[in-house]
């Protein structure tokens, strides 16, 4: 297992510089653009595509290094960037990581190409988890997948919601309820493949923030898949279930839930796209005090700005820590004892916010306009508080860690 080092190795500085590159000559010139057009950027995408970075084999080079920072370093790049048209270029990635989690050799090797495409012909992938009586509160999922033993088919009846890429993907995974009875423990993931029947779009959301990312309700109207499609394969899922009905019945220990799983492992990587998006925000700041006067000096000599900027550089310095803290971790095999993932998306989500609205009000009337990029990024900052587990879930999480209690 590879030690704990802050330093980057060469290879990893190459990687890093690569993408601030992409990210400074390709995304941010496009990102006003999009943003207006809340569009999803393809072009963008297949710029992406051409040199290599969306594409299976980046993000497996990225989670495969063995110090756990690839991935991290990566999301925080391309988010410095744009937060939308990065969240384009990498939202593919959290359906790859649903099947990553959960499902076998075959079907990682079967459905992953498909999400990515290639140069030529990009395609996207959707992860579908939430619903709209149901986002932290997974046991109120309603979608369900029910088995049809004669044909060896899953027909899956639902509506999904706040789904990056929903609708528009080729390959959609979804979560569903197997078994009603046992609550979150009764879910399994599905690969919905490339036309299927009875899988539409719904409403396509306009949103506050992220506007270069395609976000949409998915339906789902007696969506019929094989057999071969539930992630992990029904065997698998049988000896789960009834794993959980026993424990249910003797108040055992929790049984992992599939979507969880997903959100488990990308937690960390959320916390840097924060990290990347606070940075952008705060070096446009920092730039914008050394160069505005008034009363004839910088205003970065009045210690009012100084001091923001200081603090602003210290807490995003201290989220990546965190972030590159828990990646390690979980790349290591080390657990999380302290619900130390949880930790890192809830301070990096936290920090976004915070230091784009200081950006903002360094900026004064400017930051309040879309000439100056930081009132496109205070407004995409606010999703990282909401997304893959709300803050307050972090803080339930982490809570319950820490004192072994089912706080509600």
């Amino acid at each position: 297992m590879a030690g704990f080092t802050l330093e980057l190795n060469d290879d990893q500085k190459q990687v890093r510089d690569w993408l601030h590159g992409f990210a400074a000559d390709v995304i941010r010139p496009a990102a006003s653009e999009w943003d207006e057009r809340e569009e999803t950027p393809w072009p963008v995408i297949q710029e992406a595509a051409k040199v290599g970075i969306y594409s299976l084999d980046f993000y497996a080079q990225q989670f495969f290094d063995p110090t756990g920072l690839g991935i991290p370093m990566a999301m925080e790049e391309l988010f410095w960037g744009d937060a939308g048209i990065a969240l384009s270029i990498v939202g593919t990635g959290l359906a790859a990581v649903g099947v990553l989690a959960n499902g076998t050799e075959e079907q990682i090797g079967t459905w992953i190409p498909q999400m990515y495409g290639d140069a030529d012909d990009v395609k996207v992938a959707a992860f579908c988890s939430s619903e709209p009586d149901a986002g932290s509160d997974v046991a109120s999922m309603r979608t369900r997948a029910v088995y049809d033993q004669a044909k060896d088919e899953w027909v899956l009846n639902g509506i999904k919601t706040w789904a990056t890429n929903g609708g528009i993907a080729g390959v959609h995974v979804v979560v569903a309820v197997v078994d009603a009875e046992l609550g979150s423990k009764g879910h399994a993931s599905f690969i919905v493949p490339p036309n299927t029947p009875g899988l539409s779009q719904g409403q396509k959301f306009k949103k506050h923030g992220i506007r270069a990312s395609h976000t949409a309700e998915v339906v789902l109207e007696d969506v019929r898949v094989p057999g071969h499609c539930l992630l992990g394969g029904k065997e698998k899922l049988d000896q789960r279930l009834a794993r959980a009905r026993e424990r249910a019945s003797s108040g055992g220990e929790r049984v992992k839930n599939a979507a969880m799983a997903t959100f488990e492992a990308s937690r960390p990587a959320v916390g840097a796209m924060a990290v990347g998006t606070a940075r952008a925000a705060y070096e446009v700041a920092l730039d914008y005090a050394k160069t505005r006067t008034q009363f004839g000096r910088p205003i970065i000599d009045n210690q009012g700005i100084a001091f923001q900027l200081a603090d602003m550089r210290t807490q995003i310095d201290a989220a990546r820590l965190l972030v590159w803290r828990a990646s390690w971790m979980a790349t290591t095999g080390k657990q999380f004892t302290s619900a130390e993932g949880s930790m890192s998306k809830l301070y990096a989500s936290e920090t976004a916010k915070k230091v784009t609205a200081q950006a903002v009000q360094i900026l004064g009337g400017n930051g309040f306009t879309r000439e100056y990029p930081v009132e496109r990024m205070h407004r995409d900052a606010a999703i990282y508080t909401i997304f893959e587990g709300t803050s307050e879930i972090q803080r339930l999480v982490i809570a319950r860690t820490l004192s072994g209690m089912p706080i509600r």
